[in-house]
Parts: structure tokens; sequence; C-alpha cells
């Protein structure tokens, strides 16, 4: 692998695991075996390292989202596999949550890069959303009851309130 694939690679772990300010340049340079120099060739800032890692989180968590989804039968069921898509991904990754609302919570308040990353994020899981169901406002509750989902089930490990939200969703879109 090239330095900036590395770098990446290893950021993608440890950002993910450890957070954004809990994880150093210099930590990430010497477990990406990559030279000070290269890093900065590669990046400017830890802002835009940071910025690299939520767009290549998007991508991989879409794939999977989408991939997981993909063998619903029609839009209802689909919008409980997303769901399930949540269990799954807490089963993977020991309810680590979002790393877009984790690194939200540590970042400063003028990160305008990084912010629009989160909302870039935030914003293409409510058109999934709205793409499956074609209603804005029921989208929109399905939206916050997921999202939802995600941070009581990083607060509590534990799938159950996700399970709970399906139920809830049923009542929503199956009437």
């Amino acid at each position: 692998m090239q330095p900036k694939e590395r770098i990446l690679e290893k950021t993608f772990a440890l950002f993910h695991k450890q957070g954004y300010n809990a994880t150093g340049i210099n930590q990430i340079i010497e477990e990406a075996q990559v030279a000070k120099a290269s890093f900065y060739y590669h990046f400017k800032s830890k802002e835009d390292l940071c910025v690299a890692f939520l767009e290549q989180r998007h991508s991989f968590w879409f794939n999977e989202l989408l991939k997981f989804t993909s063998n619903a039968e029609d839009s209802n069921s689909k919008v409980l596999a997303a769901f399930d898509f949540i269990i799954f991904m807490n089963k993977n990754e020991n309810f680590r949550g979002c790393s877009f609302l984790n690194i939200l919570s540590e970042i400063p308040s003028d990160s305008t890069k990084i912010l629009g990353a989160i909302q870039n994020h935030k914003n293409d899981l409510r058109l999934f959303f709205k793409d499956i169901l074609k209603a804005d406002l029921l989208s929109d509750h399905i939206y916050l009851l997921f999202e939802s989902c995600i941070v009581e089930s990083q607060l509590f490990k534990s799938n159950h309130l996700i399970e709970q939200s399906k139920k809830i969703v049923q009542t929503l879109i199956f009437k």
C-alpha cells in the first residue's frame, strides 16, 4: 500500500475506535509506518485528515447499508432492514456508535470542514429514507428514530431500543 492509503487505513481504525481527540498525528504516523513529511504531503492538517476519514467512513457505511438492505422485498421491509443494519454494525463494531456523531462531539464549533462532512453524511441518510418512503414527514420521523437508535444503543450497549423502534416503525408504515 502507498503511504496515503496506509495513513487512511490506520486513521479509519483509530478515529473510529479511540476518537478524534485521543488519536494523535504521531500515533498515526508511527502505526502507518510513514515519514512525517509524507504524512504532511498528503494531509496538511489533522482536520484535513479527519475530513478524508469521514468521506471514507461515509462510503464504507453506505456501501454496507445498501448491501444489507438490498434483498428487502419492498420499501417497508427495506426500512426495517435498515434498523437491523444498526444491530449488525453494533455486533461488528462493539457498540461504538456513529463515527460522525462521535467526532461532532469532539470538534470545536469553528471546524466547518469537518462539520460539513458530518452534515453531508446525515443529509444522505435522510435522503436514503426519503427515496424509500417518498413521504417527507414520515421519512424524517423514521430518520430521527434511526439516529436515536444509534445513540441509545451505543449508550446502553444494547439493541433493545432498536427492536422497540422497529415495532414503532411498523405502526407507522404498515397502516
